[in-house]
């Protein structure tokens, strides 16, 4: 190659280098102006969020110091009803799960179209959030803990069929392939391939989900569906912000206490220490 033909060359790589950062510039810009657009439509910046601010602050004040201490007995059973409702839709949904994430499953079936078909089930099971899941549910048994389980199951049996689908695919298949050797039936190749592999990561997200679970459970009691949640919105209509912080410092122990063990346990689970 001549001189000639390698200043060319090097002409037109750094034109192409100039016109690609050209558009990612243009890209950025545009990217920036619509992130701008979209904060200005939902009034994200503004004076609104400015005079928000300043109330949320004036809220914070309010509920310093927290008290209320006389209803602690009456609050502490509310959290226990809120945990126990988050512990029995965790396990309610993880049990409904467990043969769904098999069926949803690449391979288990052998037969695609229904194996599509429990996938879409199980993805209409959780598009819906608790709190919609909890409104139909306090409309169709009232009041109560239990609407709060079966939202939680509701939308947990999805979740679990997804998590429990993609560790299934994902399992060795020398094992399964081992069992089937030794002349095993398919339930044994189930038992003894597949479930030792599988268990510890599905028993590790079932954990992960109860502590998240707690959490939702508190939303749902706004909506009725009893728990701790129902003593903080009842604090928060009448405006009591000193009762309605001593009951979130309750829950936030109460989170942070589960989450403790939760990561304990899925440690101890997947690491065996």
């Amino acid at each position: 190659m001549t001189a000639t033909a390698r200043r060319h060359a090097l002409e037109a790589m750094l034109a192409a280098r100039g016109r690609r950062r050209a558009m990612a510039l243009v890209g950025v810009a545009g990217f920036a102006l619509l992130l701008c657009a979209a904060a200005w439509r939902v009034e994200l910046i503004g004076p609104r969020l400015a005079e928000g601010v300043g109330r949320l602050g004036g809220a914070v004040l309010l509920m310093l110091p927290p008290r209320g201490l006389r209803h602690l007995p009456e609050w502490l059973l509310a959290l226990a009803e809120t945990v126990a409702m988050a512990f029995m839709g965790t396990l309610l949904g993880a049990l409904a799960a467990l043969p769904l994430g098999f069926l949803c499953a690449r391979g288990v079936l052998g037969v695609r179209t229904l194996q599509f078909g429990f996938r879409r089930f199980a993805d209409a099971l959780r598009s819906l959030d608790h709190l919609i899941w909890a409104i139909v549910f306090v409309r169709a048994v009232g009041l109560g803990p239990l609407a709060g389980i079966m939202a939680i199951a509701m939308v947990d049996a999805g979740t679990f069929a997804k998590l429990y689908s993609e560790a299934i695919e994902n399992a060795d298949t020398r094992p399964l392939d081992g069992v089937r050797a030794a002349g095993g039936s398919g339930r044994e190749v189930i038992r003894w391939g597949l479930l030792p592999q599988v268990l510890p990561n599905m028993l590790a997200s079932t954990l992960y989900m109860w502590e998240s679970n707690t959490r939702s459970a508190t939303i749902l009691g706004i909506v009725g569906a009893g728990g701790i949640g129902y003593q903080l919105s009842d604090r928060l209509r009448a405006y009591d912000w000193g009762e309605a912080s001593t009951i979130i410092l309750l829950i936030l122990v109460a989170v942070y206490a589960i989450d403790l063990a939760s990561a304990r346990l899925r440690r101890r689970l997947i690491e065996g220490r």
